[in-house]
């Protein structure tokens, strides 16, 4: 009979999605509003981010077990297996802040496009999800503009997850339809429900249109710029969804990782700049460099002006042009500047302090690399430029800088930054792209009357026309502020 009953409910391909302003729409989480039907992928980035490695060898040996209850006893019993390995013994502060900054980039990858058709075109919106509530809201209501979520609730004592669900268990089957029940007993029920599986049918039953996305293979997710609210910011240390198959890999790659990385390291820190490049790229670290400069008049000195990638970006532009620079910064983990083969000075955020401390960089004729940014970006976009640059010289050379690596991120907003270097060359083959451009001529800088910003701004748009990037206004104080509730600043927290 449950069969029959699906195969009479239309697809999302047949549904108009024209002049529902007005509507309700209530969908399902996986397989529905997104592309995947497992959220394994979804508890393993939670487990790595609150819990490391031993976290997710735990989750991973879980897996199989959770599969099992999921095929042969129920969807119920598997869910509570993940749960369990991934939340017990974690702070619930944890997993929130997990959930909020690492998170929302991953699902933003993985949107049904036929299902975001129906569900945007909708003025009211409401997720139904087996999935604990915790880990999707943040996503769901920040980037979706979801207005209900309905999740698996988890318990907790003390501010620690025990790893066991609350109220009413895990929301699956009937249970979704008596939490859609209580969710609109005051109001009219949603007028489309969205469902990919026999077991969502109790509560499409409750909606006056509902439909079912079938499973089809090789339906591409849409693409996450098209977002109402792109994911600029994120974090957490996975550079792409850990399926069981790469989770294990990566669980695997790690112990060889943190000795291969270390020895990157170390041999970047202790040899001399001029050789280092070569030597890491024998060891799977190549640098690509297009129109390196070779030579500049002598005087004052000039000012490498780079987007920021990864705390190495001022080393390895070093190692491009074949000589020590100086490097400034507003912030860099003790055990970092120590460990970098060239000069590091820290700005104070005194305006007037920091002016001095470039000019007299500058005044000794040495090459200073900056990332006006003040703070790493990991997406296809530039923050903010600071202008300060622009103010203290006409001698500008533009730097654009991409990356790419396959597991780990070289960046963190809420972990330890002294770790980012091992964890950048953690990765098996990590790959750095620099691009000199042109050095600004004398009229296109202040010296010719031009406005600091209006220079600082013509920079970025120079490198992210460069790199295909998009230009942002949006600053350090927002990226930490989002990610993290700091000032970027190290061991800084914003008081509320």
């Amino acid at each position: 009979m449950v069969g029959n009953a699906k195969e009479k409910i239309p697809t999302v391909y047949q549904c108009d999605s024209n002049n529902r302003q007005n509507h309700t729409v209530v969908s399902d989480l996986d397989g529905t509003l997104l592309v995947g039907r497992s959220s394994f992928a979804y508890f393993a980035l939670i487990a790595f981010d609150v819990g490391g490695l031993l976290r997710l060898m735990l989750l991973l040996l879980a897996a199989p077990f959770a599969g099992l209850l999921y095929h042969f006893v129920s969807e119920s019993a598997g869910i509570k297996v993940l749960i369990f390995a991934t939340f017990s013994g974690v702070r619930v502060s944890s997993i929130k802040s997990a959930a909020a900054a690492v998170l929302p980039k991953h699902y933003s990858e993985d949107l049904h496009p036929e299902t975001w058709r129906v569900f945007a075109s909708c003025g009211s919106k409401c997720v139904l999800t087996a999935n604990p509530r915790i880990m999707v809201e943040p996503f769901l209501q920040n980037y979706l503009g979801v207005d209900v979520v309905l999740g698996t609730e988890i318990s907790s004592f003390k501010g620690v997850a025990t790893g066991l669900v609350a109220g009413n268990g895990v929301l699956v089957g009937e249970s979704k339809a008596v939490a859609l029940r209580k969710a609109f007993r005051d109001q009219e029920m949603p007028h489309v429900g969205l469902g990919d599986r026999n077991t969502d049918i109790p509560f499409l039953k409750l909606c006056k249109e509902k439909y079912m996305v079938p499973p089809r293979p090789g339906t591409q997710p849409m693409r996450p710029e098209t977002l109402p609210k792109p994911v600029i910011f994120h974090d957490g240390r996975l550079v792409e969804k850990p399926t069981p198959s790469r989770a294990l890999l990566i669980t695997l790659w790690i112990p060889f990782g943190i000795i291969l990385s270390i020895l990157r390291v170390f041999i970047l820190s202790t040899l001399p700049i001029s050789i280092s490049r070569y030597i890491m790229y024998v060891l799977g670290c190549p640098v690509t460099t297009r129109g390196a400069p070779n030579h500049f008049p002598g005087g004052k000195g000039v000012v490498f002006v780079c987007n920021h990638r990864t705390v190495l970006d001022a080393v390895v532009v070093s190692s491009c042009l074949h000589r020590m620079t100086t490097t400034i910064s507003y912030s860099v983990a003790s055990f970092t500047e120590f460990l970098s083969p060239i000069k590091t000075s820290k700005l104070t955020r005194d305006r007037a302090k920091d002016a001095r401390l470039i000019e007299q960089i500058l005044n000794q004729g040495k090459f200073l690399v900056m990332c006006p940014e003040g703070t790493t970006c990991r997406e296809p976009y530039l923050l903010r430029f600071s202008a300060l640059f622009a103010e203290l010289t006409d001698r500008i050379v533009p730097v654009a800088i991409s990356m790419k690596t396959g597991m780990f991120h070289g960046s963190t907003a809420r972990g330890h930054k002294w770790l980012d270097p091992f964890f950048f060359y953690m990765n098996p083959f990590p790959v750095y792209d620099v691009t000199f451009l042109a050095m600004l001529p004398p009229h296109e800088t202040c010296k010719a009357g031009k406005l600091s910003f209006d220079v600082a701004n013509s920079v970025q748009k120079m490198i992210a026309e460069t790199l295909g990037y998009k230009c942002t206004t949006l600053t350090r104080k927002d990226k930490y502020g989002m990610l993290a509730r700091t000032d970027g600043l190290v061991n800084n927290k914003v008081t509320t």
